[in-house]
């Protein structure tokens, strides 16, 4: 009995062999002799066009805003502030008063010198008229030449006593002046340090308020002195050019290098440049920190995506499709600017290189262009 089972389960194992081998085109895709060879893989790429285009050649560095001009305003006489003519961290214009001092001793002094200038003027009138009689009288044989000379000397002496007291006069004249102060430029203007009926006085070392201009400022920086002759050579020519950019912000002003230092660090191998910017708007504040950008020259140049350039052992490659194939161009990077790459060799512009999906590529894959990511400026 046990021999037949055996029998049995041998010949139903041999049935379902010969039935595998019967239905082997359905289950492995048909005849294995009539398949063909398989198409090699073709690698969705995004791409982008190398350029030639005008590429600035620029240096990047910190900066920080600084006035051009900045004055401390303090009394020159001994009195009380009588009035405050503008409110605090406003902006003044040339001429504009800001304080009145107290005159009234200074009033009642030019006065009394007024007086003294009319008592000596009247004086010398009548010296003149004794030297004219005198002069008269000589000639005539009625007096001495010494009382002409006498006459002369008191006349020449009132004369210099009036100089003396115009010149009184006049000081006191420029002593009330100092009485009313007023804006020396544009510009805005800090917190009133003082109020009505404070006494100030010149020796106080606090200002009364202090006065920066806003339109043009300086914006000062340093670059490495590798840039120098380069920058020298623009200014000449009047091509270098200068723009500040606040932190966190797109508002940016531009202006034109005013003024190189005229030595290098020797510690840092840094040189620092002024730049001057119109800052019409006021958009740059005095003190704060900004994104400064020197553009030295522009040149014609090819220029691929930063994104492109691959590096190797080797150097540095781009993968360019051509004929729908990948394919390995070395290039050789001279700098990056703001996300594109200067390529100095390698490129011509005009091709095709490949920006996104590198890593299965390899010299001859197959390729197919593919729509840019969501969100890419490419």
């Amino acid at each position: 009995m046990r021999k037949r089972n055996l029998i049995f389960f041998a010949g139903a194992l041999g049935i379902a062999a010969l039935a595998a081998f019967a239905t082997r085109s359905s289950w492995m895709g048909g005849d294995a002799s009539a398949q063909g060879p398989q198409r090699a893989r073709v690698i969705a790429v995004e791409l982008a066009k190398a350029e030639r285009k005008p590429v600035p050649v620029d240096v990047d560095s910190i900066g920080t805003v600084t006035p051009i001009s900045s004055v401390a305003l303090k009394s020159r006489l001994e009195t009380t502030i009588v009035q405050v003519h503008f409110e605090d961290g406003a902006r003044v214009n040339e001429g504009d008063v800001l304080f009145t001092l107290d005159a009234r001793q200074i009033d009642a002094q030019i006065e009394q010198a007024e007086g003294v200038l009319a008592k000596d003027q009247a004086q010398l009138e009548g010296a003149q008229r004794d030297f004219r009689r005198y002069t008269d009288l000589v000639g005539k044989g009625a007096t001495t030449q010494v009382n002409l000379d006498n006459a002369k000397t008191q006349a020449d002496v009132l004369i210099g006593t009036i100089k003396a007291d115009q010149s009184a006069l006049d000081n006191l004249k420029v002593q009330k002046s100092f009485t009313v102060i007023r804006a020396p430029f544009s510009g805005r203007i800090s917190a009133a340090n003082v109020k009505i009926g404070n006494f100030v006085r010149p020796a106080d070392t606090a200002p009364l308020a202090i006065i920066n201009q806003m339109a043009p400022v300086y914006v000062t920086f340093a670059i490495p002195q590798r840039v120098l002759a380069d920058l020298r050579d623009a200014m000449a020519s009047g091509g270098s050019r200068v723009i500040a950019t606040i932190p966190g912000h797109a508002r940016s002003e531009d202006g034109k290098v005013a003024m190189v230092e005229n030595t290098v660090d020797p510690t840092t191998g840094m040189i620092t440049v002024r730049g001057i910017m119109n800052n019409e708007n006021e958009t740059l504040w005095p003190g704060i920190l900004v994104n400064t950008k020197l553009v030295i020259r522009t040149e014609q140049a090819v220029t691929a995506p930063t994104s492109a350039v691959q590096r190797s052992q080797n150097g540095n490659y781009v993968f360019t499709m051509r004929d729908g194939k990948a394919h390995v161009q070395p290039v050789n990077v001279s700098r990056t600017f703001q996300g594109i790459s200067v390529v100095a060799s390698g490129l011509d512009g005009g091709e095709d290189v490949v920006v996104d999906g590198q890593l299965l590529l390899s010299e001859g894959t197959p390729v197919a262009p593919r729509a840019p990511k969501a969100g890419s400026d490419r």
